[in-house]
């Protein structure tokens, strides 16, 4: 008796989202692909602006890349580094309208809540057998569809960290909304007229931070009157400025060395150990202060960027059962591996089903929400994860726990507590012996017994 196509769910129709599908598709089972937004890469649009440090041949899942050459597209050169506009136009647009993807998107669909069919989170016996339920909205209303599994990928796009040093909202932050942007907004085109001739303040130290910086001093150059500032939560500016030359992700060491010079020539005033907890609305200013009393210290500025990262959104999740990482809120097996208290490093060994299954059977979390409140990843990571996660959901265990990447190495890995060991070390391609983290860790580790070599 032939097997009915399995159903599978997809939640987020970005570059991860869009990949499962292929994958799924590529598998002959069925993908369903909900979007919250209007168009397939919504969360892309909002960050069109920004060029990726990482070029075209890190930014084309291959499954999509072969449903997209059966409908006569021509893939970009390489070599070349997109911004998020060509992703847009060259990639995803038509992988989400010229292919057979086309029938199974349905934007504007957001995901409100999923379920078991019949169970609710307590129950357990049969549970593992029972369809998904999965409830979402749309412009006719609230509508239900049924999975064998769910795939995750939403993101975290729509739920940036706040500016507050201690992970809430700071004091007043809410109420000052019209003078705070969050990310990393176009201070070159869109928003020019919004921050030119104003003193600007930087939340961060990540990319979207240092490349808003970046921006602002050539704002700054153009118009008069235009004063970047950056608040450091920390004391070491240095922890900004990457790998260098080391980096093989040209690009992405290059955006640092090209920040590192800027702040040595004094182009950028810094305001270290600044942990925001007080916003106040001052006439059409704001007053951005750290601590209180007389230890506090406050500055004026006309707008605020909070670069400070993103967090997942679990709320939809709430009625399945779910383990992540107590700090992190990433999937647990990934922790060690990119826990910015151990290491600074941008690439993890490459990873998938196994790390990413969840105790709900049938669930998986994939792409940037996979990695919690983390700081960085890579494209290339989340479609080698959903390569191995719907091999896994298609009952190929072997192609699912098979290594298909070998990830650029940031150049820098900044390990905490002295000597770095297996536990805590980073970056590189996947090795054979499952306790490396990279082919220099394995080596190490057969030369000597110990790690880890991979910085």
């Amino acid at each position: 008796m032939t097997q009915p196509r399995k159903t599978v769910a997809i939640i987020g129709a970005g570059p991860v989202g869009l990949a499962a599908a292929a994958h799924v598709l590529e598998r002959g089972m069925n993908p369903i692909v909900l979007e919250a937004g209007p168009k397939a890469g919504h969360a892309v649009e909002q960050w069109r602006h920004v060029r990726l440090f990482s070029p075209w041949e890190y930014n084309i899942d291959r499954a999509a890349e072969r449903l997209l050459a059966s409908a006569g597209w021509n893939s970009p050169d390489p070599q070349v580094y997109p911004t998020g506009a060509e992703l847009l136009a060259q990639y995803i647009e038509p992988l989400a309208n010229r292919t057979a993807l086309r029938t199974h998107i349905q934007t504007a669909s957001r995901v409100t809540a999923i379920s078991r069919v019949g169970f609710d989170k307590v129950k357990t016996k049969g549970r593992a057998q029972a369809p998904f339920e999965i409830r979402y909205q749309n412009g006719a209303g609230p509508k239900t569809l049924r999975a064998d599994a769910v795939i995750d990928a939403s993101g975290t796009w729509s739920s940036p960290n706040p500016a507050g040093g201690n992970g809430i909202t700071a004091a007043g932050e809410t109420e000052a909304s019209a003078n705070i942007a969050y990310a990393m907004p176009d201070v070159l085109g869109r928003d020019r007229a919004r921050y030119a001739g104003k003193t600007v303040a930087v939340i961060g130290s990540g990319h979207s931070a240092i490349g808003t910086l970046i921006d602002l001093v050539q704002l700054k150059r153009e118009v008069l009157g235009t004063e970047p500032i950056w608040l450091l939560r920390g004391d070491n500016p240095k922890k900004a400025f990457g790998g260098g030359a080391n980096d093989k992700l040209v690009a992405r060491g290059e955006l640092g060395a090209a920040f590192e010079r800027l702040v040595a020539d004094g182009q950028v005033k810094i305001e270290t150990g600044f942990a925001v907890s007080h916003i106040d609305s001052v006439a059409e200013q704001l007053r951005v202060a750290t601590g209180s009393g007389c230890c506090g210290r406050a500055l004026t500025v006309d707008e605020l960027v909070v670069a400070t990262g993103f967090r997942p959104d679990f709320s939809f999740l709430r009625e399945l059962r779910l383990a992540l990482d107590p700090a992190l809120e990433c999937a647990p097996a990934l922790a060690p591996l990119i826990d910015p208290n151990d290491h600074s490093c941008g690439t993890v060994r490459p990873h998938g089903a196994r790390e990413l299954a969840q105790p709900e059977p049938g669930l998986y979390i994939a792409g940037m929400k996979s990695y919690g409140r983390a700081p960085t990843f890579l494209m290339l990571t989340g479609y080698e994860q959903v390569r191995s996660i719907v091999a896994d959901i298609a009952g190929d265990r072997a192609a699912a726990e098979r290594v298909e990447l070998v990830l650029p190495e940031t150049g820098v890995c900044n390990l905490s507590g002295g000597a770095p060991d297996s536990s805590a070390c980073c970056g590189g391609t996947a090795a054979q012996d499952t306790s490396a983290c990279c082919r220099a860790d394995e080596k190490a580790k057969a030369d000597s017994g110990k790690g880890c070599g991979c910085g």
